[in-house]
């Protein structure tokens, strides 16, 4: 079946309004009624089209009926303030108007909810009388700097047009482009850690009459919040990566897949759009070239997995977000089965300085595999919690003690990497440099470099169901591994906690193994690795629950 949809998909290419269809009609009572005009119009069956709306947590009608969402992820987990906002918001609120939503990327403060669509966080619970009247002020992002400055991601132009200046120079010899990345050896930010220029080569080498470019901006792990800075503060930055990979590997179309929860984000970049419209910076015979390059952006309606790249191009085409197996790469069969280069926020807003300053003077920053800097986002847990850039290679309690002024409350270890990172003990902070070989080397992850610190007063066997339980959500129920192996790991901790029965280690390990080796993406594989770091660097704490 799902073959047969990727094919309707592929045939309707970017006609296909699916989504959007799905998305503006989910908004009534009445879209049952409309399942015969969308399949009509589309071919797609009245269960595609159901499977699709009911994937979302937006899109569902109990959503709808709720008023307020709480954040319930693990940066506002850990903090144990929710459980007041809730307090606070039942003197506004019915118990069935409350919800919850998973990470609205206010990391950098807690008790955050969602409320009319827009992410709120505060300071105090006291604040909250203010918040839901002023609810659409943000309370800015106060610690923002880095560690170098001529070559800072960070550093605003005078005036986007002195920015796109640069294409000028790549018109004639694009090639120049993918040359500029593969010299630059930078590896993508998003927490694979892929080479960039080989997904470029691959889009380039692959024979198409269309092809895309696509930006992940679906940064849904808690602790990591430096897309949402880079899509609302250096928009011009992000989209003129974008436009040069469009004209390295003769793409005319683009995308940006942004997180429902970021609704200043989607506001922000399409007004950008609209203005490099206006001015002749995209769309046809683009600056006066022979390019053409046109961009959109599409709304994520409430769903972690479309954070992984598969999944996400399936929900651009309207179809369940589920994930594919592959190969086929994107590269060579991506967005309407069509060559695709995918990458997240900041790897698309590092390419104007790689091509400003060279490849070659870009990778002389940072180690031997890991070139280039690194934005690494702090939560509430510090004293200067925020956004930092570093260069890769900085070493990580540096960045900890003195950029971040240190922990703000008794710590014990810190999770970098969202939900699927690594658990570090604060005692084996010392060994870390930013970089993703010494994470990988010391049994860690540095992905999206999000980090959660983790106070002595949250238990490690909740904070294992507290993972397992966010896996069991968000899975997309396509591999059996992660759709049923986060239930049974979720239910044996569960029987632990409140039932004082103890875990079979062996039976625990087995469930671990499968995960790791079934899983068709990372939720599934990547779940293990945290909860492997509690087992070997906590087991005096936990042990009493396992036999």
């Amino acid at each position: 079946m799902s073959k047969n949809l990727r094919s309707l998909s592929k045939k309707y290419g970017e006609d296909n309004k699916l989504f959007e269809e799905i998305k503006s009609l989910s908004k009534y009572d009445s879209f049952a009624e409309n399942l015969d005009q969308i399949t009509e119009e589309t071919l797609f069956t009245k269960s595609a089209v159901h499977s699709t709306r009911t994937f979302y947590d937006f899109l569902k009608p109990e959503f709808r009926d709720k008023k307020v969402h709480i954040c319930d992820g693990s940066a506002c987990y850990v903090t144990n303030k929710q459980k007041k906002l809730k307090e606070a918001l039942l003197k506004h609120f019915s118990e069935d108007e409350i919800g919850t939503v998973t990470c609205i990327g206010r990391c950098w403060e807690n008790a955050s909810f969602l409320y009319k669509g827009y992410p709120v966080s505060l300071k105090s619970v006291d604040d909250l009388e203010r918040a839901l009247k002023w609810y659409t002020l943000q309370l800015p992002l106060e610690n923002v700097k880095s560690a170098v400055k001529r070559f800072s991601i960070l550093n605003t132009w005078n005036g986007f047009a002195r920015g796109y200046s640069l294409l000028n120079s790549y018109f004639e010899k694009p090639e120049l482009i993918i040359n500029e990345v593969r010299e630059s050896k930078i590896r993508g930010r998003g927490g694979a850690g892929f080479p960039t220029h080989i997904k470029l080569e691959t889009c380039l080498n692959t024979e198409a009459d269309q092809k895309y470019i696509v930006c992940n901006g679906d940064e849904g792990d808690p602790g990591a919040f430096s897309d949402m800075y880079i899509m609302e503060n250096l928009p011009y930055k992000l989209i003129f990566g974008m436009i040069s990979c469009a004209i390295a590997v003769g793409a005319t179309k683009g995308v940006i897949y942004v997180r429902g929860e970021y609704p200043y984000s989607v506001k922000t970049l399409n007004k950008a759009i609209t203005k490099l419209y206006a001015k002749n910076h995209l769309g046809k015979n683009l600056m006066g070239s022979k390019y053409t390059f046109d961009l959109t952006v599409v709304v994520g309606e409430g769903a972690y997995i479309c954070g992984e790249e598969t999944s996400l191009l399936n929900s651009i085409e309207g179809i369940r977000a589920d994930v594919r197996t592959r190969p086929p790469f994107p590269a060579e069969e991506g967005l309407f089965g069509k060559p695709t280069v995918l990458c997240n926020v900041e790897t698309f807003a590092n390419i104007h300085k790689i091509l400003y300053s060279g490849g070659e003077t870009y990778a002389r920053m940072g180690t031997e595999k890991s070139k280039g800097t690194k934005l690494v986002c702090l939560d509430s847990g510090f004293v200067k919690p925020g956004m930092y850039e570093m260069v890769m290679g900085s070493v990580l309690i540096d960045l900890i003690n003195k950029m971040g002024g240190g922990f703000s409350r008794p710590t014990k270890a810190i999770q970098v990497g969202g939900p699927l990172g690594g658990i570090i003990p604060v005692d084996e902070l010392y060994k870390l440099t930013i970089d993703f070989e010494s994470f990988e080397e010391n049994g860690f992850l540095l992905g999206h470099a999000g980090i959660v610190s983790i106070p002595v007063t949250v238990p490690f066997i909740e904070y294992m169901h507290h993972l397992f339980e966010f896996v069991e959500k968000e899975s997309c129920g396509k591999c059996y591994p992660c759709r049923i192996g986060a239930i049974r790991g979720r239910e044996m901790l569960e029987r632990a906690i409140n039932d004082d029965e103890k875990i079979d280690i062996q039976a625990f390990e087995d469930l671990l193994d499968t995960l790791e080796e079934g899983s068709l993406c990372a939720l599934g594989g990547g779940i293990t690795l945290p909860i492997r770091n509690i087992l070997e660097h906590f087991a005096d704490e936990i042990e009493v629950f396992f036999k």
